[in-house]
């Protein structure tokens, strides 16, 4: 049971110290967008120029969650390159996935670009006005 604990706790401290969500969302978006383009040609819209870049750009959005996830230090040109490779899916893949790609992508990227190693935790300020007394 201990060593469900320590396990559980070792996994808690290493997320902290990354973007986990935005890195896991992009890494979800390009697994979602890679599976879209291996779906029966009943459901495909349209695989995009040639069929490589189709492939090309969820599977490099699928890299770039993998290295945000392993690699925090360089989050911003990840993030970036995520947000440009979503919105490239839009033309290239089935709409980036039938949109459920295209969002997880561009939620993930935001989130990833908006985080900040070390940050103290935000504490509520409360703010005691006087009352008037009439």
């Amino acid at each position: 049971m201990s060593s469900v604990r320590n396990l559980r706790s070792g996994f808690r401290q290493w997320r902290a110290h990354r973007p986990f969500w935005g890195g896991l969302l992009l890494t979800l978006a390009g697994a979602e967008i890679l599976l879209t383009e291996k779906a029966s040609l009943k459901v495909v819209m349209h695989i995009g120029m040639q069929g490589l870049a189709g492939y090309l750009l969820p599977t490099l959005m699928l890299l770039c969650g993998l290295l945000i996830l392993f690699n925090p230090a360089q989050r911003l040109f990840y993030s970036l390159l995520g947000i440009l490779l979503s919105l490239g899916t839009w033309l290239t893949s089935n709409l980036g996935g039938f949109l459920i790609g295209l969002l997880l992508g561009a939620i993930g990227s935001c989130l990833t670009f908006g985080w900040l190693p070390d940050q103290e935790p935000r504490r509520r300020r409360l703010r005691l006005r006087p009352r008037r007394t009439a």
